[in-house]
């Protein structure tokens, strides 16, 4: 089938993130569909709505918003029915729904999710942790993380981490290196109820990905960094040591980190759902 191309405008009374990430999932789930995507952020006054208002008159197509501001949605609903092109107010039934069951009204401030408040300030103390804790940085805190992520090179441990700590989760990473025990501290944050998981992935997707990363780098330091023979002993020594002191497993071949992280929350919900919550 060939590729369909449709003009998608996401309006946003502020970043955009949330009806970008709702359209794209839902696009997603269409082959054929290639989306182009105009996102008009910040439209919080009647200028903002009239030039959004203008771009989709120039192109038309299909538009999803999601606005708090009763006053501006309603201008931005009739301005879109004057052009006659169809729309989706992603939020009406989320509030719709909270609104049946007795919650009060909304407050119709735009950008609410991203205020400086305590959770905000978790966020940015656990991404700031997971950089700290790279790569086993400074095991003598792994004490102090949410999790732990162990794994073999290029196991995608550092995005991992990095994305739970947006999350507000304290990820924490060791590398697991062919003929080295880890440090101590890990086994020992482990006895004391931090969650340790570890990841994996196919020999050939590790030999690829490490080929990249070879790429432009002094290649006769690292001989057989990319050598599909040894990636195996390094992939089957970690599943030894996984199995032998009982590590949960994620293979993350196929997986994005966004899902990898989903994953990784459920476990840690699931093996502490009281004693070690993420501070999020």
């Amino acid at each position: 089938m060939p590729l369909l191309r449709r003009t998608l405008h996401l309006v946003s009374d502020s970043t955009g993130e949330t009806v970008l990430a709702a359209v794209t999932a839902a696009a997603s789930q269409y082959p054929a569909l290639q989306p182009e995507t105009r996102l008009h952020p910040f439209v919080r006054n009647m200028t903002a709505v009239e030039t959004a208002l203008s771009a989709m008159a120039d192109s038309p197509g299909a538009v999803f918003y999601t606005v708090a501001d009763s006053r501006i949605r309603q201008a931005l609903r009739e301005g879109i029915a004057r052009l006659g092109l169809p729309a989706c107010d992603v939020l009406a039934p989320v509030f719709d729904l909270l609104g049946s069951i007795g919650v009060g009204e909304p407050a119709e401030r735009p950008g609410r999710q991203y205020r400086v408040d305590r959770s905000y300030l978790d966020r940015v103390a656990a991404i700031e942790f997971a950089i700290a804790q790279d790569d086993g940085i400074a095991p003598d805190r792994l004490m102090a993380a949410d999790v732990i992520l162990i794994g073999v090179s290029r196991t995608s441990k550092t995005p991992t981490c990095i994305y739970l700590g947006y999350q507000g989760i304290r990820a924490a990473n060791l590398p697991l290196v062919p003929g080295a025990e880890p440090p101590p501290a890990l086994m020992a944050a482990r006895e004391a109820g931090v969650p340790v998981i570890g990841l994996t992935a196919s020999p050939q997707r590790l030999a690829q990905i490490r080929q990249q990363r070879l790429n432009g780098l002094d290649t006769r330091a690292a001989p057989d960094y990319a050598d599909l023979d040894r990636i195996r002993e390094e992939v089957t020594e970690a599943r030894m040591f996984f199995e032998r002191h009982a590590i949960p497993v994620i293979d993350v071949t196929r997986r994005s980190i966004e899902e990898t992280a989903a994953q990784i929350r459920q476990m840690i919900a699931r093996r502490t759902p009281a004693a070690r919550g993420p501070h999020s």
